[in-house]
């Protein structure tokens, strides 16, 4: 009887498919490129490998005993089951599986949002089959998740200083100083350095930038870390505050925000960050690449 099934079993088992299929030893010949006691010598060493007598092969000519007909469905069935392996285990060979975890800053430009659409279209055009998860969050959550491998990779600004991560840049965002309606800088024709610096401002913890950038001034009796939260803040009348320019812009034009002092402006690095520890998958490699291409390749912001 077979225990275990071997290589040469499978061989063993093809040539005796092939034998019945043909019709017996003599028509096989030329299927299998083989003589005639050859195949009867191969069918003789499948028999001893199984314990049975398979076919009859005399002068009523070839037919297979009872065992000989289960041992043929039973082979048929095996093989296809080993093509249908074959089909699945090379068709795997180049496709990206599993899933990718992605963390995004929030309240990004249309055009930002728009490219990262296109770098995700592109990736889907790939033959992949990968669960996507997008996570937004301010910069302080996302560089947490990212140190605790909840995330793969992460958009956004960062400090730039983290030893634990790599650092890829994609698009910089401009940030502009403004005042809501109902604050006193609001109709004033011309707003001095010293007006500014008097006014009360929203502190912004989570700043990575140079040396003075961006301006505070000397008050600041409110602090925000997400922008919706720093906007209500300004638009309240009573502080003034930085705010991305594509997210001022339409409440600048209803007349409810003023730019003040464009020479204040300062730019915001955003990247991709990933953990070094964390050995990127195939599915992470080509998303970075994917997104390397449309902000890098294809101009930035």
């Amino acid at each position: 009887m077979l225990g275990q099934l071997h290589d040469p079993d499978l061989h063993l088992l093809r040539l005796f498919v092939t034998v019945v299929e043909a019709g017996g030893f003599s028509a096989a010949q030329g299927v299998l490129g083989l003589s005639q006691p050859s195949i009867s010598q191969q069918m003789a060493r499948l028999e001893t490998r199984l314990g049975y007598r398979l076919c009859s092969r005399g002068k009523g000519g070839f037919r297979l005993t009872e065992k000989g007909e289960l041992l043929l469905q039973a082979t048929r069935g095996l093989l296809l089951q080993i093509e249908q392996f074959r089909q699945q285990a090379n068709g795997v060979a180049g496709r990206l599986l599993g899933t990718l975890r992605i963390g995004l800053a929030e309240n990004q430009d249309r055009e930002v949002t728009l490219r990262l659409a296109r770098a995700i279209a592109r990736f889907r055009q790939r033959d992949e089959q990968v669960r996507l998860e997008l996570t937004s969050a301010p910069p302080a959550e996302l560089e947490r998740l990212l140190l605790e491998q909840r995330l793969d990779c992460a958009i956004s600004y960062f400090s730039g200083n983290q030893a634990a991560f790599d650092y890829l840049p994609l698009f910089e965002e401009r940030q502009r100083l403004y005042c809501g309606l109902g604050h006193e800088l609001f109709d004033r024709s011309l707003v001095s350095r010293e007006h500014l610096l008097e006014a009360d401002q929203v502190c912004h913890p989570y700043r990575f930038l140079k040396q003075g950038e961006p301006f505070q001034s000397r008050h600041s009796l409110a602090v925000a870390e997400q922008i919706d939260s720093a906007l209500t803040l300004i638009l309240s009348g009573q502080h003034i505050g930085y705010l991305p320019c594509h997210c001022a812009a339409p409440w600048e034009a209803q007349g409810l925000l003023r730019a003040l002092d464009p020479t204040l402006d300062f730019v915001v690095p955003f990247t991709l960050a990933r953990h070094r520890g964390q050995e990127p998958g195939e599915a992470q490699q080509a998303f970075m690449e994917d997104l390397h291409r449309v902000f890098v390749e294809q101009g930035t912001h």
